[in-house]
């Protein structure tokens, strides 16, 4: 029922003590890493994205591809065990993922509750723009998603600490 969030520097030290059962990765294609010792590799989801929201020359833009590979991967995740989702920093791509989950395991639920379950647990949380959109349009809500994240307000952090979110809301 758990969900993670941390930066790429605190993922064996999570893997270690809190066991996930899964790991979702988000990391530019360059620095892209092994599945950590402890883990089962195919319960590793690797996705080589840079942060960005609108596409860029050399840059990996999250499409719509990795947002149902995240889809898919997270259905076959039972909640008995944490799952831990990283970024680089643990600000954008790994809280826009997080959210995305979140919203899918709660469709009942109000978006704009999930986003300030978010910013209440993690005030640096900046979740990236573009995986909520391509989210919010998977999931059939309608622009509420990406409304509901720009009510969240910038965090004017540029630092994070790992946090842990419920993955369901309502």
């Amino acid at each position: 029922m758990t969900l993670i969030v941390c930066g790429l520097s605190e993922v064996e030290r999570i893997v270690a003590a809190r066991r996930p059962s899964h790991l979702v990765t988000l990391l530019d294609p360059a620095t892209m890493i092994d599945t950590p010792g402890g883990l089962a590799a195919e319960r590793h989801l690797r996705l080589g994205v840079n942060d960005i929201a609108e596409p860029m020359e050399g840059l990996m833009a999250p499409d719509e591809q990795v947002v149902m590979r995240l889809l898919d991967f997270g259905r076959g995740w039972d909640e008995t065990a944490p799952m831990l989702i990283h970024c680089w920093a643990g600000i954008s791509r790994s809280t826009a993922s997080a959210f995305v989950l979140a919203c899918e395991r709660s469709p009942e639920a109000c978006e704009r509750d999930i986003a300030m379950a978010m910013r209440r647990a993690a005030p640096h949380a900046s979740p990236n723009r573009r995986i909520v959109a391509l989210g919010d349009d998977i999931l059939g809500r309608g622009g509420r998603m990406v409304d509901a994240v720009a009510a969240m307000g910038a965090s004017g952090l540029y630092s994070g600490v790992p946090f842990d979110f419920a993955a369901r809301h309502g």
